[in-house]
């Protein structure tokens, strides 16, 4: 089972396509860049690694659409 699970990420984000966008953008600069902004994270996997930043609130974005902004 994925950790942490999608339905309380879409707590913080309410769009399923902005939290995968965001985690795969996120995945790939990890993967590059080999740091994450999380001391000890549970996931060997970049993806896990990025939506355990969104749900401790390290990562977040800015809507570029007024519609998503309400």
């Amino acid at each position: 089972m994925l950790e942490p699970s999608i339905d309380k990420l879409q707590t913080i984000i309410n769009s399923k396509y902005t939290l995968i966008t965001l985690s795969a953008r996120r995945a790939r600069e990890i993967q590059i860049t080999k740091k994450s902004q999380l001391e000890n994270p549970q996931s060997v996997k970049n993806v896990g690694i990025a939506l355990e930043e969104i749900q401790a609130g390290k990562l977040t974005y800015i809507a570029s659409d007024a519609k998503e902004r309400q």
